[in-house]
């Protein structure tokens, strides 16, 4: 079986006032990292995982945070790992 390795990224609005608690929870999740935020909520977001639906679950638990008004995926990427052999080096 192929394993994949996705990536997807989101921009997420937060209440102004909520920046920092969600800031702190989307940095709790697995796979999660932050590449921009403003003072205003915006968000720029990466997410990668092993399969969908670990992504999709990670992008249901943001849009549940408190202070999260909205998301927008932007992209999503699916790359298969090769598994090397065992007469690889």
């Amino acid at each position: 079986m192929t394993q994949e390795y996705h990536v997807t990224s989101l921009v997420v609005h937060a209440a102004p006032g909520q920046v920092a608690k969600v800031t702190e929870d989307i940095n709790a999740l697995a796979g999660a990292d932050i590449h921009a935020v403003t003072d205003e909520g915006k968000f720029i977001i990466t997410l990668e995982g092993a399969t969908q639906g670990a992504i999709l679950d990670n992008v249901e638990a943001i849009n549940a945070l408190s202070g999260v008004l909205s998301s927008s995926l932007v992209y999503h990427q699916v790359e298969p790992i090769e598994e090397k052999s065992e007469e690889t080096p």
